[in-house]
């Protein structure tokens, strides 16, 4: 009976025009973006309120306009009314041309500045989010969300103010003319806010769904992209064009939904307001027939063009609050990326000094990405510094993991991984990572030159070092043969081979003290990877060197090597060493030696 009865709570509070989260929402927008712009939105509400100004002294002038037609008939009156009323006119057009450019002016540096607010928290959230993510969703997040709410502020929002505030002034005319007629026309009001509240949880809840679909599409995209070569292989392009059609056609068919609920809106308004205007013409009609209410036919005419004035912005107050229930959709989930926190982040008094050349020691480690597949249980072994170590085995054994948690892109669940005396998680997060140079298997190409891709790592680095990292990583030549053409999105100009070494160069570049090699020949060709090596060896010279690979012919020279089994340290030992064993590690090598042969 209580899950029936929070349920019923919940359903309330969604049919509500704001419930509790949209009004936290919006009053942390404001503290955090629009507060500090508050003499700013002071000024745009002056003008706006001189705009409601001009339509309630327009109605006066107006009033008296009649009277003097169908009274005393002086033209020069007239004139001077006609003069006046085109005056206030031109001071509504200047407001108007002022205030939208003020305030998308206000809008877009608000959501500018919180479009790098969510690219600053973005850069700190862990490796994990961006795992569980779809890209998609955080294109839309800093991209179309976040457009979309600076339109809804500058323009829209700003509009429903000119409009709000339009129906207070010209109301309160109204009700000073005759309190009677407007409480007659004014039934309707509450008509609307019921109205209103039956078509926002529609709204909310369909916005919701679209840009769930919107997001889905976005993240189907870039994998077609990403894939376009095996879609092309495979010949998968009517496979690819179907789903990207059944996306396409759910986002209309939301779109479709989303319009309809909102349509409702306005036909609503104008059968209310039709009903407002027969209610004051019979009964304003009958007040100045009788002449008892202060009321004449100019009175009259100037109330109903009064009226005119309040529907149709109310109207439009009407379609605001319609899209107001999506835009609050849009707000909430721009607001729950700033939610997403950081598990990894440098513990209260962390330093940024320790022994980069001591030993890396994995003492006891556990770790697991799922708590029931857990990968590492009281995991150990020592890294040694200023020597080369591998870490080698099947595909799932938990090689790169490793490096991920040498480098803390996650913590270890369980244990300690220490350089030299020094718990990783007491070093700064930054000054750890900078220790780090990485030639990875999964490597990150820039739609740029060669040179700039190299460049990337250290900005300052002089035209001496980037050539001198690009002729050890064997890519100088090609650097010289396209000096200024961009290599593709994602590199897909180049071939694996020349990728990995651009990644080769970096890390020649970075010099770094402690250098991670994950799979870093194995897009290279025999004769490249002997080139490759050579280089590899001068570069890990006198620095700390972990190499993780999948083929063995690239450990052989290491000084110590790890044998990895389902998350287990099951052999080690020099290439010799482990040869003589005839374990594991030698059953791999005679099968990997076959294969070259």
């Amino acid at each position: 009976m209580a899950i029936n009865t929070s349920k019923q709570h919940g359903d309330t509070e969604n049919n509500k025009l704001f419930t509790v989260q949209d009004r936290a929402n919006i009053l942390w927008f404001w503290h955090g973006y629009l507060k500090k712009r508050a003499h700013w939105l002071l000024v745009v509400l002056g003008m706006i309120i001189v705009q409601g100004v001009v339509y309630q002294q327009f109605l006066s002038l107006t009033e008296s306009g009649l009277r003097v037609i169908f009274d005393s008939g002086v033209a020069r009156d007239l004139i001077r009314i006609c003069v006046l009323v085109f005056a206030l006119f031109g001071v509504r057009a200047l407001m108007s041309y002022l205030v939208p450019r003020l305030s998308i002016w206000l809008a877009s540096g608000a959501v500018l500045e919180m479009r790098q607010d969510l690219i600053r928290h973005l850069m700190t959230l862990d490796l994990a989010y961006f795992e569980r993510t779809p890209p998609g969703e955080i294109i839309m997040r800093l991209g179309n969300q976040a457009q979309d709410l600076s339109a809804f502020v500058g323009q829209q929002t700003v509009n429903a103010v000119r409009d709000l505030t339009t129906v207070v002034i010209v109301s309160g005319y109204l009700v000073y003319k005759s309190p009677t007629l407007f409480l007659t026309a004014a039934v309707v009001i509450p008509l609307i806010v019921v109205m209103l509240q039956f078509v926002s949880k529609r709204i909310k809840d369909i916005q919701a769904k679209a840009q769930n679909a919107m997001g889905a599409y976005m993240s189907g995209l870039e994998e077609m992209s990403n894939g376009m070569r095996t879609v092309k292989i495979s010949g998968q392009e009517a496979n690819e064009r179907k789903r990207l059609y059944a996306a396409t056609e759910e986002m209309r068919g939301l779109a479709i939904k989303l319009q309809s609920a909102q349509a409702i809106v306005m036909p609503a308004i104008d059968l209310m307001a039709a009903f407002a205007y027969v209610l004051v013409i019979g009964g304003g009609g009958y007040m100045a027939l009788s002449g008892d209410y202060g009321l004449d036919g100019a009175g009259i005419i100037a109330f109903l063009i009064g009226l005119v004035l309040v529907f149709d912005p109310m109207r439009m107050l009407g379609q605001f609050f319609a899209r107001l229930q999506a835009n609050l959709v849009i707000l909430r989930s721009v607001r729950s990326l700033f939610q997403e926190t950081p598990s990894i982040r440098d513990m209260p008094g962390a330093t940024d000094q320790f022994d980069t050349s001591a030993d890396i020691v994995c003492d006891g480690v556990s770790f697991h990405y799922s708590p029931d597949a857990p990968l590492f249980e009281n995991l150990t072994l020592t890294i040694r510094g200023g020597r080369t170590t591998a870490i080698v085995g099947a595909t799932g054994s938990g090689k790169t993991t490793i490096l991920s948690l040498l480098t803390r892109l996650y913590n270890v669940q369980g244990g300690q991984i220490r350089i030299g005396d020094v718990p990783i998680e007491t070093l700064q997060i930054k000054a750890l990572r900078h220790a780090f140079s990485v030639v990875a298997q999964d490597i990150v190409i820039f739609n740029n030159t060669i040179w700039e891709n190299i460049r990337y790592v250290r900005p300052e680095a002089s035209d001496a070092e980037i050539w001198a990292a690009a002729e050890a990583a064997e890519i100088a030549d090609l650097m010289r043969a396209r000096p200024k053409r961009a290599v593709g999105p994602k590199g897909g100009q180049l071939s694996g081979g020349q990728k990995q070494r651009i990644a080769i160069a970096r890390a020649i570049l970075r010099n770094a003290p402690i250098l991670l090699l994950d799979e870093a020949t194995s897009a290279l060709d025999q004769t490249t990877e002997d080139k490759v090596k050579r280089a590899l060896l001068r570069l890990g010279a006198g620095r700390t060197t972990i190499v993780v690979a999948h083929r063995l012919s690239a450990v052989t020279m290491a000084d110590w090597i790890y044998v990895m089994d389902a998350g287990c340290v099951v052999e080690q030992g020099t290439h010799h060493d482990l040869m003589a064993q005839k374990g594991l590690y030698a059953g791999m090598y005679q099968v990997q030696k076959g294969n070259y042969d």
